[in-house]
């Protein structure tokens, strides 16, 4: 383990703010970087495991809502990736290192374990099945990326900060975006049998998201300012979202 550099953890508690070029411990610096990785490989593996459902719009609007979600996640990415530039990555090469739309069978249950390759969260290892389910899984986890992005207001890093200014107000549409999605499948079937078993699919395992209540990473990301709250705290914010929204659709929480 890295050891941890006690001046830079007293000024962040101060609420000192990190800016590019200034000098990073090997702890900090890997901790910073392992977030902004997670967050920019899901953006890329989210945007195109979505992207072959554009056309599966059941009418024109939904077409270029969904075609604009990819694209701004896609936006997403970029962003995050160039803050990462100065660490050494190169973008341009970057997003041509990985199969973004590789997804395991659908009946495989990973829970909160990592599995090789690429750094995206686990939830985006499953694949969408159709229309109806993937509005279903873009509002369950857009409120889940809603809910840990707003952790990085105030976060000590001011450029990964400043990034998220302009990336959460649009996860947070998607999510109002994928809800109207589930109200209007609802509606159009009649039923609310196949949003009720998407939501039973996806509502665990986007749970999953917010990983381990014993991580060791999390409790870094508090102590360096990178987060303010922990994996439990924030769960417990997106269950009680995600509970009031299935409410307001007719939807029940799976058990």
């Amino acid at each position: 383990m890295l050891t941890k550099d006690p001046q830079l953890l007293a000024q962040i508690a101060d609420g000192a703010r990190l800016r590019e070029g200034d000098a990073l411990p090997p702890a900090y610096r890997n901790e910073l970087m392992r977030l902004m990785v997670v967050f920019a490989d899901s953006e890329l593996a989210g945007a195109a495991g979505f992207c072959r459902f554009i056309n599966r719009g059941p009418g024109l609007r939904e077409r270029i809502v969904a075609a604009r979600i990819v694209a701004e996640k896609y936006r997403h990415a970029q962003l995050v990736l160039e803050l990462l530039r100065p660490f050494g990555v190169n973008p341009e090469l970057y997003v041509r290192s990985h199969a973004w739309d590789s997804r395991l069978d659908r009946s495989v249950d990973l829970g909160t374990r990592r599995i090789g390759g690429d750094k995206r969260l686990n939830v985006f290892h499953y694949p969408l099945e159709g229309w109806d389910d993937c509005v279903t899984f873009n509002m369950l986890m857009g409120m889940a990326t809603a809910v840990q992005l707003s952790e990085f207001s105030g976060c000590s890093y001011a450029p990964l900060e400043a990034a998220m200014v302009e990336i959460l107000p649009r996860e947070r549409e998607h999510a109002a975006l994928g809800e109207s999605g589930v109200r209007q499948a609802i509606e159009r079937s009649g039923s609310r049998n196949a949003a009720q078993a998407s939501v039973d699919y996806w509502h665990r395992r986007v749970a999953d998201t917010f990983g381990r209540t014993d991580s060791e990473h999390a409790e870094r990301y508090i102590e360096y300012g990178l987060r303010r709250r922990t994996n439990r705290a924030m769960l417990a914010d997106w269950q009680e979202q995600a509970a009031a929204a299935l409410s307001r659709l007719g939807l029940a929480v799976p058990a």
